[in-house]
């Protein structure tokens, strides 16, 4: 799932989870949702399963489902976005009641569910047999050991979306290394001094995205293994090289320092301000919304990568399915979690062309209806051709049980090295010290 702005990196900032886009979405399909309540059964009639979910356009998704069910049916509610819903989730598990059957959680965030031993075994009401259906990557983060806590249901592989109209018109090749996206900011700066290749965001998952791309696999966790250790490796070098570039690239003035996501970012890339944007899978969507005058400018490519001839890969954002040990309907809904998208043609209809979500579903990514689909923002490009071998070949990637924290102090110690309060070289070294002394006092054995 996209992003949604809240406080200080609320999507924790996953807190910068929404997307301006997806949150006008939000708030027309949140009316039609149903008021919060338990899961249950009217006498013989259908079993009701309550789900908890702020995808945009849910409602046409939950209205299908429906539609095709007749023993089960979702009583859908939006409690808030990212954060507010997890805060409401957790509030419930502790009272031991008024947690929803099914609830949509974002892949960086199941590690830190899993650990309250609050989500049912998906495994034990048939999801084992859904393994082949999705990328690989995301079943190992929806998986621990044997068990399976999430559905996979959209992701986020990123590239590289650029403005080709004025790459074109200044000569400028479109980068495919690290190396040439360095010397092209030069020549951007000197094609247009108020221009920048892009602007560093300050967002802990697009960080995340990029450190993934460069081969850094900061963080190791499973339950199944040793419940009470966790891996924290931010300093390893793969992840040094990322910040260290674009650090060099801020404090010569060839980035910006403005954040995702604001109606001022918008109309800077709609300006031409920033040539650039290292982004995901759903990032189209958000961008033919929020940009009108440059719309048919802009072209997708693969990500530059660290070595040439590589194929590097890399993912920002993304959501699952869980279901909550407070259910009392585990099998019924376990069959929603499953059933919601899972190979839906209606509810993919709706996921693809009005929430612009990237599937996980192989075959829904496959399918040429979305591999050869033209996107006018992009002046026609079949984008998706660009982005479904960047899922089809992301590698595992873990995170903590307490992710929220490692973004928020990623991003509020990156705040301090954009506003030349602290070197660059500093902001990881920092964030493992900090994330280190926190998995110590959360009773962790920390492996660096």
């Amino acid at each position: 799932m996209r992003k949604t702005p809240h406080p200080p990196i609320a999507r924790r900032t996953r807190w910068l989870v929404a997307v301006v886009l997806a949150v006008a979405a939000l708030a027309s399909a949140c009316g039609g949702g149903s008021s919060s309540g338990g899961s249950g059964s009217s006498g013989s009639g259908p079993v009701h399963i309550k789900v908890w979910a702020w995808y945009p356009e849910f409602k046409g998704v939950v209205d299908a489902f429906n539609a095709s069910h007749k023993d089960v049916q979702v009583d859908w509610t939006n409690v808030g976005t990212g954060p507010d819903q997890y805060a409401k989730l957790k509030t419930a598990f502790k009272a031991g009641s008024g947690a929803p059957d099914v609830a949509m959680v974002e892949f960086q965030e199941v590690p830190s569910f899993i650990i309250l031993n609050q989500l049912v075994d998906l495994g034990k009401y048939g999801a084992n047999d859904d393994q082949s259906m999705y990328a690989d990557w995301a079943w190992k983060q929806a998986t621990d050991g044997t068990k399976v806590y999430a559905i996979p249901v959209d992701g986020g592989p990123m590239a590289l979306m650029y403005r080709k109209d004025l790459f074109e018109k200044y000569k400028i090749p479109v980068p495919t290394t690290w190396a040439e996206y360095a010397a092209d900011a030069e020549k951007i700066k000197a094609a247009d001094p108020n221009a920048y290749i892009a602007s560093f965001g300050k967002d802990g998952g697009w960080i995340n995205g990029l450190m993934w791309q460069a081969g850094c696999r900061p963080y190791g966790y499973s339950q199944a293994k040793a419940k009470d250790e966790v891996t924290i490796k931010l300093t390893d070098p793969a992840c040094e090289k990322v910040i260290d570039f674009y650090g060099d690239l801020v404090n010569r003035g060839l980035m910006a320092k403005d954040p995702f996501f604001t109606a001022d970012a918008s109309a800077a890339l709609d300006k031409g301000k920033y040539w650039t944007w290292a982004a995901a899978g759903w990032t189209p969507g958000y961008l033919a919304g929020s940009l009108k005058q440059t719309a048919g400018k802009w072209a997708v490519a693969p990500m530059p990568q660290w070595t040439a001839g590589e194929n590097a890969e890399g993912d920002w954002g993304g959501s699952t399915f869980v279901v909550t040990k407070q259910s009392k309907h585990p099998k019924e809904a376990t069959e929603v979690a499953r059933e919601l998208f899972g190979s839906s043609k209606a509810a993919w209809d709706i996921g693809l062309n009005k929430a612009f979500l990237y599937p996980l579903v192989k075959d829904v990514a496959a399918d040429p209806s979305f591999t050869d689909k033209g996107y006018d923002f992009f002046g026609g490009q079949k984008v998706n051709q660009i982005f479904v071998p960047v899922s089809d070949s992301l590698g595992e990637f873990q995170y903590t049980p307490f992710q929220d924290y490692v973004f928020t102090t990623l991003n509020d110690l990156s705040a301090e090295a954009l506003a030349g309060k602290r070197p660059w070289n500093t902001v990881l070294a920092e964030t493992q010290k900090k994330v280190v002394a926190y998995a110590e006092q959360q009773g962790f054995t920390v492996h660096q």
